[in-house]
């Protein structure tokens, strides 16, 4: 570890933890975001405010929260040379699922945008719980590091 990175060891953590929060956070309300879209009458004024509030998560919460995340998460990592670690390599496979999730609901935010409603409400419903149960893991992976 440098001795400018073992300064800055615990506030480069906070960070990286304050960023993850955000970005669960955006993650669990864009679902419920697209629900009481779908609800909302097609080509109405409450539609085009759907819109702008997704579009407005993903932009100003969701992607930047995530990149931050990722920057320093790759570069705590990298100094405490976590990537040597069986825990690192399963959080990262979880990780980089939320991240695909992301991506997936970033496009579908589109779609809606679009006017195109393929699900129903209750699967996104269900896909709501997707980051809950990833961050649990991801948790007791870092934490407990199990292996």
């Amino acid at each position: 570890m440098t001795d400018i990175f073992s300064l800055l060891y615990l506030w480069l953590k906070s960070a990286h933890l304050i960023f993850v929060i955000f970005w669960m956070a955006g993650l669990f309300m864009l679902p419920r975001f697209f629900v009481y879209h779908q609800e909302s009458a097609p080509g109405s004024a409450e539609n085009d405010l759907w819109i702008e509030r997704e579009r407005r998560l993903i932009k100003i919460i969701l992607n930047p929260s995530m990149i931050i995340v990722w920057i320093l998460g790759l570069y705590i990592a990298y100094e405490i040379s976590a990537y040597k670690e069986g825990w690192f390599h399963a959080k990262m496979l979880f990780v980089l699922a939320l991240s695909a999730y992301h991506g997936w609901m970033s496009a579908y935010a589109k779609k809606l945008a679009r006017g195109e409603r393929t699900l129903e409400g209750k699967k996104l419903r269900l896909l709501n719980e997707v980051p809950g149960v990833a961050a649990a893991v991801i948790v007791i992976l870092v934490i407990v590091k199990p292996f």
